[in-house]
């Protein structure tokens, strides 16, 4: 029997994906608010009481990093505690003589989890909160020229976003479908939308999107009565959206990094 020394605490949302089963739910893990980034496990180490310096530690860690991309890029699989990075390159290859075709063919990585994190995880427990608030929220996008809802994204074609209250409704200044990108900025849908139902979006996606990752803000005064919002409310997409390779981290369904 295992013996649980963490537990995840998840929230319980409705299955988008089957439309026809009303009690079929699945679980959102409810995370803490700030990712962790080396900067904070450098100190943390220090409040383990280690003798190493913040800045060397932060230092040394930034250099692991360094060395397990440079190792990848040599064509080494690297495993470490948490877990292992195995080279692959996707795409279909036409005959013996076909030669590697970046429109085709994508370089990227299997990621497998270690023993170590196995093994952890083997002792982590999961707390059932309650079914979610099913408030104004995205709950699946789909790329309607591929057909996938693996989070990839075409520019110049639309999306299918399925939710709750995000029909886009309203004249406040800001109102409408939006694409942020690692900088900031956003990149609005211009075309009018091709369907705008409280459950249902079809957008097209702006086809200037350059390779990388956005997040998808939806801005509206939409309410399930007939009367709008005082204020616009802005819902967000809880996972990134990726353009091509991801700005070097990802692509396609094929493409993304797969955990065992």
């Amino acid at each position: 029997m295992a013996i649980y020394t963490k537990f995840w605490k998840v929230w319980l949302r409705l299955n988008l994906l089957t439309k026809d089963v009303d009690n079929d739910y699945t679980a959102e893990v409810s995370t803490m608010k700030n990712s962790l980034r080396n900067e904070d496990i450098a100190q943390r180490i220090v409040n383990e009481g280690s003798e190493y310096k913040y800045d060397t530690l932060l230092s040394i860690i930034n250099q692991h990093d360094r060395i397990i991309r440079e190792a990848v890029m040599d064509g080494y699989s690297v495993l470490t505690k948490t877990c292992q990075y195995t080279p692959r390159v996707t795409g279909s290859w036409i005959g013996t003589s076909a030669k590697f075709d970046p429109e085709k063919h994508k370089v990227t990585l299997d990621i497998t989890l270690s023993s170590e994190m196995r093994e952890s995880l083997s002792h982590v427990g999961v707390e059932v909160l309650t079914v979610k608030d099913s408030g104004a929220a995205i709950g699946l996008v789909t790329d309607t020229a591929t057909g996938l809802s693996n989070d990839t994204i075409t520019p110049g074609d639309d999306i299918r976003i399925d939710g709750e209250k995000i029909r886009v409704a309203g004249e406040a200044a800001g109102i409408g479908v939006f694409f942020i990108d690692a900088d900031d900025k956003e990149h609005p849908v211009t075309r009018r939308l091709t369907t705008n139902d409280p459950k249902t979006l079809l957008a097209r996606v702006p086809a200037d999107l350059t390779d990388g990752k956005y997040t998808l803000r939806i801005v509206t005064q939409f309410s399930n009565t007939t009367t709008l919002l005082k204020e616009p409310r802005t819902i967000e997409y809880e996972r990134p959206l990726i353009v091509g390779n991801g700005g070097g981290d990802s692509g396609d369904d094929d493409d993304r990094p797969v955990i065992e």
